[in-house]
């Protein structure tokens, strides 16, 4: 009970301390804002944008209420195209995941990030390659010997879309092993979570946050995260583990590396005064003890960038994506 009522004097007092601090704004909404998630629900970035919807309304930081509207068909693209018609319209905003880069890469949409304006990075996610825990695999070696054993495509991979983020990582762990799956498509990472426990995949390379309820409960055991260095979480999750002590890939014989974006951009022609409010907004929701919890549970990289900075680089992420995408055989034929 005293932990209990400690938190929420803490949150009580942050909340306070936010509204007694809040600027006077040369711009801020006048009706409903509209936060666009291009992708299904129970993902991350779903599971991101309704925290901050939470947050936002616990809070009291706007005057105005914000919706999430999930706008995921065509890979994202139904979201993208949304807000980059409604030009000059500051009153929708979106959460960016790394389709932001594959699905014009990969369809040909007629999209860019530079259609839109580019307010903040919230954070980096983590790619973490995902078991079920009644299988016998404790790391990535076993796992992938099991796989070359198994023979082409007799193993089936999870993934949230095709061409997108999960399916790059998976050709990239075939090209380093030799391996190869039988890539299954789904519309979210929740859904993916869901077909693991369920055994109807044998693997998936989930986000930590769209795994981490699973992982708890006993139902799915991470083998390594596709980074350059362990997450630096040490509270323990599951099995007396934490996220730190999951092993890198890279440790595991497996030389990949892959993060992905969590940004917020507005539509075209947004104003400074307008990119300024969403900015001094969301430095508001990352100070409560609701994002903070949210980030060490979901083992995200804390990185924030704003203006120059974040817009310099999105342009080397996409960059980096199409070299991905070409390698993978993923992109869109000319004409397209």
């Amino acid at each position: 009970m005293k932990q209990l009522f400690t938190r929420s004097r803490i949150a009580a007092l942050a909340g306070a301390v936010l509204t007694a601090l809040a600027p006077a704004f040369a711009w801020e909404p006048n009706k409903t804002v509209e936060f666009i998630v291009p992708a299904g629900t129970g993902g991350g970035a779903d599971q991101m944008a309704r925290l901050i919807q939470s947050i936002v309304a616990k809070h009291n930081l706007m005057k105005q209420p914000m919706v999430v509207v999930n706008k995921g068909g065509g890979a994202g693209a139904e979201g993208f195209l949304d807000l980059k018609g409604a030009k000059g319209d500051p009153h929708k905003i979106i959460i960016t995941l790394s389709n932001l880069f594959t699905t014009p890469l990969a369809t040909g949409v007629p999209f860019s990030w530079k259609d839109l304006t580019p307010v903040e990075m919230m954070a980096l996610d983590q790619f973490v390659l995902w078991v079920n825990s009644e299988t016998p695999y404790k790391n990535a070696k076993d796992y992938v010997a099991a796989v070359k054993a198994g023979g082409p495509n007799k193993f089936k991979m999870g993934g949230t879309g095709s061409k997108q983020e999960d399916q790059i990582i998976t050709v990239a762990l075939e090209k380093t092993t030799g391996a190869k799956f039988t890539y299954i498509p789904y519309k979210g990472g929740g859904e993916v979570a869901v077909q693991l426990v369920g055994n109807h995949v044998d693997s998936t390379v989930n986000n930590p946050i769209e795994a981490v309820a699973q992982w708890r409960g006993g139902k799915l055991r991470p083998l390594c995260v596709f980074d350059a260095q362990p997450m630096g979480y040490d509270e323990q999750i599951a099995d007396g583990k934490s996220w730190k002590d999951i092993p890198t890939c890279k440790s595991q014989g497996l030389d990949i590396e892959y993060l992905m974006l969590r940004g917020i951009f507005m539509s075209p022609r947004a104003t400074k005064d307008q990119v300024e409010y969403y900015i001094e907004l969301f430095k508001k929701v990352r100070a409560t003890p609701e994002w903070q919890d949210f980030m060490k549970s979901g083992a995200f990289n804390t990185t924030f960038l704003t203006g120059a900075d974040y817009a310099k680089w999105v342009e080397v992420e996409e960059k980096r994506h199409e070299v991905l995408m070409k390698d993978a055989g993923f992109l869109a034929a000319p004409g397209n």
